[in-house]
C-alpha cells in the first residue's frame, strides 16, 4: 500500500517550498491584511479561514481534473477568472460606500452593549464567505496546484488522494502564515486608528486595494499567487 505523502527528504522539500510560497505576499495575503486593518483581528482570522477553504476547494478541483479543463478551455478559465475579479471590485465599491467606523471603537462599542455574539454570527460569517469566494473564484490557484503538487507525488500511488493530501498540507501552511500576517496587522491597526482621519483614509485604502486587486486579477497573466 502506497503512502499519500512522499518520503521524508522529498516531503521536507515540499514543506520548504510551500512555506516560501506561502509567505510571499499575493492576492490572498493582501485580502487578509486589508480585512484585518479595516475591521480587526477577528475579521482577519475569519478571512484566513475563508481563503483557506477556498484554496482547499481549488486543490480538490485540481485533483479531479478542473485544472485540465481550464488548460484546454479558455472560456471556462475566463468565466471564472472575471467572475472572481468582478467580485473583488464589488467588495471595493461596497467598502467605499460603507460608513467610517474605527476598528477599536467598533469593537469596544459592541462589547459595551453586549452585541459581540451578533458581530461573530453576522459580520464574521459574511467576511468568511467573502474570503472563501475570493479564493475559490481564482482559477490560477487551481492551475498552480496542478503544476506544483505533481512534483512531489509518487506515480505509483493514487494521484487524486495524493493531490488532495498535499494540497491540504499546503493550505494549512498558508493559513498559518496568514495568521502571522493577521497578528502583525492587528497590532498595527489600533495605532492607525488613533491617527486623525485614519478611518476615512483606511476606508479609501481598503476600497482601492480590493478594486486594484480585482483589476490585477482580471488582467494578470498565467502566474498564480496565493
Amino acid at each position: 500500500m502506497h503512502s499519500l505523502f512522499p518520503a521524508w527528504p522529498l516531503m521536507a522539500a515540499f514543506f520548504l517550498a510551500s512555506l516560501a510560497l506561502a509567505v510571499t505576499p499575493g492576492p490572498g495575503v493582501i485580502y487578509v491584511v486589508t480585512r484585518t486593518l479595516a475591521q480587526g483581528r477577528r475579521a482577519g482570522v475569519a478571512s484566513v479561514a475563508g481563503v483557506a477553504l477556498g484554496n482547499l476547494g481549488n486543490a480538490i478541483g485540481a485533483a479531479i481534473g478542473l485544472a485540465a479543463l481550464f488548460a484546454v478551455s479558455s472560456i471556462a478559465f475566463t468565466v471564472v477568472k472575471y467572475t472572481g475579479a468582478a467580485y473583488l471590485i464589488y467588495l471595493g465599491i461596497k467598502t467605499l460606500r460603507a460608513p467610517v467606523t474605527p476598528v477599536a471603537a467598533a469593537e469596544d462599542a459592541a462589547q459595551a452593549i453586549g452585541q459581540e455574539e451578533k458581530f461573530d454570527t453576522t459580520n464574521i460569517r459574511r467576511i468568511f464567505r467573502d474570503g472563501f469566494l475570493v479564493a475559490l473564484l481564482n482559477p490560477k490557484t487551481t492551475i498552480f496546484f496542478a503544476a506544483f503538487l505533481p512534483q512531489f507525488m509518487d506515480p505509483a500511488a493514487p494521484a487524486v488522494l495524493q493531490s488532495i493530501s498535499l494540497g491540504a498540507v499546503f493550505v494549512l501552511i498558508a493559513a498559518t502564515t496568514d495568521c502571522v500576517y493577521v497578528s502583525v496587522a492587528s497590532a498595527v491597526a489600533p495605532m492607525l486608528n488613533r491617527m486623525r482621519g485614519a478611518g476615512a483614509i483606511g476606508r479609501y485604502v481598503t476600497a482601492s486595494t480590493f478594486i486594484g486587486l480585482g483589476i490585477f486579477t482580471a488582467f494578470a497573466g498565467g502566474r498564480s499567487a496565493k
